[in-house]
């Protein structure tokens, strides 16, 4: 594994252990010529999963970026980063075992959305507004009113 600080190509692995339930594994690692000291995740990976842009580009799929936009619409609310990393995981689980190997952006979208509405209804609203463009109250009015009609978060 390559040093993140100087590039250096041989690190060495310092203490590794199970994390996310059991579905990865966390390596401590240090790089002997800076001296410097990092984590890495290894996951098991059932397919590669491509992307399907709207413009019909095609990339590889990014675990990392569908945290981060999970992790903004989550944001001061009460869902702990344990429940978030199993969360993440069963998505990206139900991406590799549902589909071909290539999903649009809108049927990743809907998923998250789908999660995210049985998860926190706010964070839902807030991953709402930006997948779907609102851009009056009147937009937000309507969409909440969708909520009124669902039961209660446990």
């Amino acid at each position: 594994m390559r040093c993140p600080f100087c590039g250096f190509e041989d690190t060495q692995v310092k203490d590794s252990r199970p994390s996310e339930d059991n579905a990865a594994i966390r390596r401590r690692r240090s790089c002997p010529e800076c001296d410097a000291r990092f984590t890495t995740f290894e996951r098991v990976q059932l397919r590669e999963l491509i992307v399907i842009k709207s413009d019909g580009t095609k990339k590889p799929f990014d675990r990392d970026k569908l945290a981060h936009s999970m992790r903004i619409a989550l944001r001061k609310r009460p869902v702990d980063e344990d429940k978030l990393e199993q969360v993440i995981n069963g998505l990206v689980r139900q991406m590799e075992t549902t589909s071909d190997g290539e999903l649009s952006t809108k049927e990743i979208g809907e998923l998250v959305m789908e999660t995210l509405r049985r998860l926190d209804h706010v964070a839902y609203v807030r991953y709402a507004s930006v997948y779907r463009d609102f851009r009056t109250p009147a937009d937000f009015n309507e969409f909440v009113e969708t909520l009124k009609h669902d039961a209660p978060l446990g």
